[in-house]
């Protein structure tokens, strides 16, 4: 059987068969270990697991073996190397496997409940902001409108519509910087 530190890696980067036939039974003992370790807190099935396992080889010698090529020997070893890459495909695996827990029909109505909070509105005194100004901040405060749909309805640039916002804070600021405790 032919070890990691025997395989040819010009060889095998330029997609020769027999050395990635023996690539892949020298490497598969430690893909496998480095993806069964980092999946066990998933508590995947077996399958999974060799699924997960079979993606790091397609994603080494995938689109013309792109990232085996980025591989330096001068950076790590290969076997580190690759451990680093299995664990990597790995989570991914496992995140795209995620599932939730519980259905959202089964999960009662007081755990998606949304915490009532009752916040006082902050009195701004009469003339401290532009009309604009004031329009802006009911918008995005009071109504909880986004940037976008601000500008839409008032007919003018988003950027305008943060600029504005910027300034009405600042002027808030300096006003009631002097009030706080």
């Amino acid at each position: 059987m032919t070890e990691l530190s025997q395989i040819d890696l010009r060889s095998l980067a330029e997609g020769h068969k027999r050395t990635w036939d023996a690539f892949v039974l020298a490497a598969s003992p430690l893909i496998n270990a480095v993806v069964r370790r980092t999946l066990s807190i998933y508590r995947l099935s077996e399958d999974d697991v060799m699924d997960a396992a079979q993606d790091v080889f397609v994603r080494l010698c995938a689109n013309n073996f792109r990232l085996l090529k980025t591989y330096d020997p001068a950076r790590a070893g290969l076997s580190t190397w690759l451990a680093v890459v299995a664990r990597s495909a790995a989570v991914d695996f496992a995140r795209r496997r995620r599932q939730a827990t519980a259905p959202i029909d089964e999960v009662p109505e007081s755990a998606l409940a949304v915490e009532d909070r009752h916040v006082e509105k902050l009195k701004i005194p009469e003339g401290l902001l532009t009309e604009r100004q004031t329009l802006i901040l009911k918008c995005l405060y009071d109504e909880e409108r986004d940037v976008a749909e601000i500008a839409q309805l008032l007919k003018i640039d988003a950027q305008t519509v943060r600029s504005t916002h910027h300034k009405a804070l600042l002027r808030l600021r300096e006003h009631f910087k002097g009030e706080a405790p």
